[in-house]
């Protein structure tokens, strides 16, 4: 009876193992299959971290650092003032452009005057040679006359008709009038001169005045180069952000360009994530995106995928692969992925530049 009783307990227990383990498999299988179904509509990568937009700050001119209104990781809006540069140096220079255009302007209203004087003087001229070849014109009248009449003396001189004392008169009125005609076309010829000389002057003072202006508009240059030079000794923040790697201090000489901070803000940040070639295959814009942060296990980010970089990692670095040396040896590539976080992200978990990040893609 035992023996049976024993002989029965073993089958059970066979059976039993036997469930278990088909059990176990049919769990496993579902298990594969799900596996392999999630392999197949998502990708991911460990070779991913957060990037965002950085704004070195650097100043435009050189000079003593005044004064620095802000601190390491302090938050600040677009438009504060970060820091002052000592400005005597540039108030020196304003001031002296300002008195050199002054006297540049004063030249130039003296090169106006002595213009509009010269043109007052040259219409005199005109109205002198209008006068002077009106007396010409009477006084060549008045010779037409003296000739009619010394022809007619002479005839009635010689038919005696006349005494000679009349006809030395006649001929002696006609030589008067002759050499007035002479210095009325001496003087039109003298006018005529002025006039041009008096017009030549006042191409030359054209000409000065053109000149002028130049070195007018070249002090207001100087002026506004001055008047720049003073507004960059005030830097202000090109964004909103959080002020980073600042490097500088009061008293410090700076030079222009020098990178003295960096301003990032961190409401516009995106992941770059490093595929390996294999896996972008069916990886297309606008697709979904899971995001893990090691800084906040168990919480999850959401995105989508902006863009796929036009070329490898490795094609842009500062030394990219020879593969025409005869030693090649393919290694998989990566290419750049970037994708944008969606604008409901929790607020209450920040994320910060560099950050590791594990993306995945649903490819379907």
């Amino acid at each position: 009876m035992d023996e049976v009783t024993k002989q029965g307990n073993g089958r059970s227990r066979k059976t039993a193992a036997l469930i278990i383990f088909g059990i176990s498999g049919i769990i496993c299988l579902i298990a594969v299959f799900f596996y392999v179904r999630y392999k197949n509509t998502h990708i991911s990568t460990d070779d991913a971290y957060i990037e965002g937009r950085v704004h070195t700050i650097a100043a435009k001119i050189p000079g003593t650092v005044r004064r620095v209104h802000v601190t390491d990781n302090q938050p600040i809006k677009k438009g504060d003032l970060i820091l002052e540069i000592d400005a005597a140096d540039y108030d020196v220079r304003m001031k002296e452009a300002e008195s050199g255009l002054e006297a540049e302007q004063a030249k130039m209203v003296e090169a106006e005057a002595r213009i509009e004087t010269a043109r007052k003087q040259l219409a005199e001229l005109g109205f002198r040679l209008e006068s002077s070849r009106a007396n010409l014109e009477l006084q060549e009248a008045n010779l037409r006359q003296a000739d009619r009449d010394i022809k007619r003396a002479e005839k009635l001189y010689r038919q005696e008709a006349i005494s000679q004392e009349r006809y030395e008169k006649t001929k002696t009125g006609y030589d008067v009038i002759a050499a007035q005609v002479k210095a009325a076309n001496d003087q039109v010829r003298q006018a005529e001169m002025s006039l041009e000389t008096q017009k030549s002057l006042i191409r030359q003072a054209e000409s000065a005045r053109a000149s002028q202006g130049s070195s007018v508009r070249k002090n207001q240059s100087v002026l506004k180069s001055a008047a720049l030079s003073m507004s960059y000794t005030n830097v202000y923040a090109p964004s909103d952000g959080y002020i980073t790697k600042k490097s500088v201090e009061p008293g410090n000489q700076i030079q222009a360009g020098q990178p003295l901070m960096a301003i990032v803000p961190l409401n516009d940040l995106w992941v770059t994530a490093n595929y390996k070639e294999t896996q972008l295959t069916r990886v297309k814009a606008g697709q979904k995106v899971k995001i893990s942060v090691d800084t906040y296990p168990g919480k999850e980010f959401s995105g989508r995928v902006e863009s796929i970089m036009a070329g490898t990692g490795s094609a842009f670095s500062l030394f990219p692969a020879e593969n025409a040396t005869g030693n090649f040896v393919k290694v998989v590539q990566r290419i750049p992925v970037k994708i944008v976080l969606d604008r409901d992200t929790d607020p209450e978990h920040v994320l910060r530049v560099g950050m590791s990040v594990e993306p995945t893609i649903r490819i379907r």
